[in-house]
């Protein structure tokens, strides 16, 4: 026969165990709280204005794109540079901000804008297959007067 406090103590290290693996589990299954650090940037020109845009060129950096962000400077953005051509589509999950998304041909013309509330999974995508889309603070390509079919100048190839 043991003695009580070995049972105990073999007892108390199992359920310390079970409930580190639990704690770990969960911290693990939760979206990264921490947003991506900044990216290299490029000055383009839209509508007469010259903004910022961080380069999202890697599939991870696109994936993560702006999540978690809490500010974005007024003439600031992410430009997301995909490989190919293809119908790109964009959701908010884990984004705080609201954001239009301007979805950009290989020439730089706007396709269509896609106002995006934070939080939200539903998508938002282009009208026909681009390799570029740039987002930026919702209503700032309103407040520039900047529509589809105007050009952004600056996108590296």
């Amino acid at each position: 026969m043991r003695p009580l406090c070995m049972n105990l103590a073999r007892v108390g290290s199992r359920w310390l165990f079970a409930v580190l693996s639990l704690l770990s589990a969960v911290v693990l299954a939760q979206p990264a709280q921490i947003p991506q650090p900044t990216l290299p940037q490029v000055t383009l020109t839209v509508g007469g204005r010259q903004i910022q845009a961080e380069m999202a060129t890697e599939n991870l950096q696109r994936q993560i794109g702006l999540m978690q962000r809490q500010h974005l400077g007024t003439h600031e953005g992410m430009i997301f540079i995909f490989p190919e051509k293809g119908q790109q589509c964009f959701w908010m999950r884990n984004t705080l901000l609201p954001l239009t998304a301007a979805f950009i041909d290989d020439d730089g013309t706007i396709v269509n804008l896609a106002d995006m509330q934070p939080l939200k999974d539903d998508s938002h995508c282009s009208k026909k297959p681009v390799r570029y889309v740039l987002e930026m603070n919702q209503g700032w390509f309103r407040q520039q007067g900047v529509k589809a079919g105007q050009k952004v100048q600056g996108i590296p190839k």
